[in-house]
């Protein structure tokens, strides 16, 4: 008897669609503010520029041991107020924060969540796992396909070696950045996706550059409660698209 792994894949964005959809759209043009080439000329974004260090060597070194005062609190105020936002303009699928959630008693501290939105709000598909690094297929849903009002802003180096915020940047595809969307069928609150270098279109295989991207993001939120994590497609990721996947629950 063949074992076969039957998946269903979470909808991370509200314009995810089975691929005949995507190609019938195509044939009409995009109308979608997007991502890709069709809509991205003087597309503009938040843009978050934080001090990029050269060497890791202890948690010091990387954190910044003369950190000047961000222009903006990243985590509360910025990450967490634009989730705040898209949630406020319904653009998921459901609430997370109306879960039923409790701490399990124990030693650890393990939290329980009744997640039922995320298992019923899905697109029920068919999804084969034969190899765990595959090619990027264009033809099928990536993250260039995201509406740019799920975006919460660019995050990048700085160019001048201090932090930057700026409201309103222009989106510059020759440079390829690395953008903060929200995920539409969160896990917990403040549920992200990080997504390095996203006009790069890089298949879902983590490397050192993207890796280093995801300690300074975890470096700027300078929390204990911010989890940062990365899953390739053999470990239930269903976008072949590099991503990670960014949460922020904080203490009862």
């Amino acid at each position: 008897m063949m074992l076969r792994i039957k998946r269903v894949p979470t909808v991370v964005s509200n314009y995810q669609k089975d691929e005949a959809e995507e190609g019938a759209r195509r044939v009409g043009g995009c109308g979608r503010n997007c991502l890709n080439q069709c809509c991205i000329p003087g597309a503009k974004l938040p843009l978050y520029a934080f001090k990029k260090l050269n060497k890791i060597g202890g948690g010091k070194e990387l954190l910044g041991s003369e950190k000047r005062e961000p222009p903006v609190d990243f985590l509360d105020s910025l990450l967490l107020g634009e989730w705040e936002d898209r949630m406020q303009r319904g653009l998921f699928r459901y609430d997370v924060t109306a879960c039923e959630t409790k701490v399990i008693p124990g030693q650890f501290g393990f939290i329980a969540q009744l997640n039922e939105g995320r298992h019923l709000k899905k697109r029920p598909t068919e999804f084969r796992v034969d190899k765990v690094l595959q090619p990027f297929d264009g033809n099928k849903f990536n993250f260039t396909k995201v509406g740019q009002e799920e975006v919460l802003f660019q995050f990048e180096a700085s160019e001048d070696g201090e932090v930057q915020f700026i409201p309103s940047a222009p989106v510059e595809p020759e440079n390829s950045p690395s953008v903060v969307a929200i995920n539409v069928s969160p896990i917990e609150y403040g549920h992200v996706l990080l997504i390095p270098r996203i006009l790069e279109r890089l298949p879902q295989r983590i490397d050192r550059e993207s890796f280093l991207l995801a300690l300074h993001m975890a470096a700027e939120a300078g929390n204990p409660y911010f989890r940062l994590g990365y899953n390739s497609l053999g470990a239930f990721a269903t976008i072949n698209h590099l991503h990670f996947q960014v949460s922020s629950r904080m203490p009862f």
